[in-house]
């Protein structure tokens, strides 16, 4: 498998978790189950809760070369990409995202998030949880000071018979844990490659030789499930671990249909699997449709090396295609199977880019830096109107200058979409109270 490092030589291998540290001493008795309610436009009706896969471009996609062109900057802002029409007047993206212009009637772009964290361990928690760090954060670092989205949804919306609620493949991001809600809310984390002919799920089906008889037995199943893996063992191990529950959902994994028939990618015909393209990336894509088809209300589709310092356009040109061609397939397919209304599929990073290219030390090739004044995020699904671009940076793509909107305003609309209510109150285990969303105001053009 392919390890990406980002510019403080972290790969997406390395695991936190400062975090996890604070689940000592507590577990969830002290917290109500509340219940999530359906997110609608103001005084109009309900919508069902949406489902979610949320496309994590990890170290900072720049906004120059995908969603947000200049082709009226200077030369060393606007870049080596031309801007191509999409199927909406008046809207551009950059020459290397085709299938997406192609269906751009169907996607919101929002241009004019920003916020104040340009390194990667506190963008990623500030963007992945709505909280911005409460302490500085460095560039490499792996924290938690909130629970993520994926969490916070497993926590609200449950799970599936026989299924976790919240996946992430083929890594958890450095913030995509649970924080206090507990090590049971951490994604279930499916490292192997589906592209694989031999593609299986690890520790899922049942060993070679191990009877369903014996399987029953409490001391066999736990001999199996030791080693199973929800998240990254070598540096996550949960220090209070909840151990009866992983032994439940081992069993569960091992002896479900569901979970069977949702992993099993291969049963999928060839047509399709070449439609969101025979990569890594495209076969998780497909993965996570069939695992939201079983009923999975949050899958994390992690995707690194967006950290363009040098050699950004070779770099793109070899990027863009097929990542952009999954994410197209993926919400073409969705559409065509019935399930883009009640899914949300959401494609950002951390941050943006600067606008000036540059050749900075220790590279070869130029590039763009770490820039978290402007970004673009594509939505789709989930009664999103379609065919919009929300906000807009200035001429050079330098700050976010018309509707500009916060990290909090994208997580809001993200829980808003699944029927999770962000003004919520939490109690950590030691009984203070935890804002969900400190500013719990969804984007509002997104709502529909």
């Amino acid at each position: 498998m392919a390890s990406h490092k980002n510019c403080a030589g972290m790969t997406r291998r390395d695991c936190l978790q400062v975090g996890l540290s604070v689940l000592a001493g507590g577990g969830l008795s002290n917290l109500l189950r509340m219940t999530a309610q359906a997110a609608g436009t103001p005084g109009g009706p309900a919508r069902p809760p949406a489902r979610c896969i949320l496309i994590w471009m990890d170290g900072g996609p720049t906004h120059f070369e995908t969603f947000d062109p200049k082709p009226d900057a200077p030369a060393e802002i606007r870049g080596d990409f031309k801007p191509i029409s999409t199927k909406v007047p008046g809207i551009y993206f950059s020459q290397h995202m085709p299938r997406l212009a192609a269906i751009a009637d169907k996607l919101a772009i929002v241009r004019s998030v920003c916020h104040n964290q340009g390194n990667h361990g506190a963008g990623n928690h500030y963007m992945m949880t709505g909280a911005p760090p409460r302490i500085p954060v460095g560039c490499g670092a792996f924290v938690s000071f909130h629970p993520s989205l994926g969490s916070v949804a497993a926590y609200e919306r449950g799970a599936p018979e026989g299924l976790p609620a919240y996946f992430s493949m083929p890594s958890m991001s450095r913030s995509g844990g649970p924080n206090f809600l507990g090590a049971k809310y951490a994604p279930f984390v499916v490292a192997d490659d589906p592209n694989d002919k031999d593609f299986r799920v690890r520790d899922v089906a049942l060993p070679v030789g191990l009877s369903d008889d014996r399987f029953h037995s409490r001391r066999d199943l736990r001999q199996l499930v030791d080693r199973f893996q929800r998240i990254n063992d070598k540096a996550a191990a949960d220090p209070v671990g909840p151990l009866d529950e992983y032994y439940r959902q081992g069993y569960n994994l091992m002896t479900s249909p569901d979970a069977q028939r949702a992993f099993d990618v291969h049963s999928e015909p060839e047509a399709v699997r070449k439609a969101y393209g025979r990569s890594s990336f495209g076969q998780r894509a497909l993965l996570a449709r069939r695992l939201i088809e079983a009923g999975v209300p949050f899958v994390t589709l992690y995707d690194g090396g967006w950290d363009h310092h040098g050699d950004i356009f070779n770099g793109l040109a070899r990027k863009l295609p097929p990542f952009e061609g999954a994410i197209a397939a993926l919400i073409e397919d969705l559409e065509t199977r019935g399930l883009l209304d009640t899914t949300l599929v959401v494609a950002l990073g951390e941050f943006g880019r600067t606008p000036k290219i540059s050749t900075i030390p220790g590279q070869s090739k130029p590039g763009r830096d770490h820039w978290a004044s402007a970004m673009s995020i594509m939505f789709a699904g989930a009664g999103t109107p379609g065919g919009q671009v929300v906000g807009a940076t200035d001429r050079n793509g330098h700050a976010a200058v018309e509707r500009i909107l916060s990290p909090e305003n994208f997580v809001s609309t993200v829980y808003r979409k699944l029927g999770i209510d962000p003004g919520k109150i939490y109690q950590t285990p030691n009984g203070r109270p935890a804002h969900l969303v400190s500013d719990p105001t969804p984007i509002s053009e997104l709502m529909g």
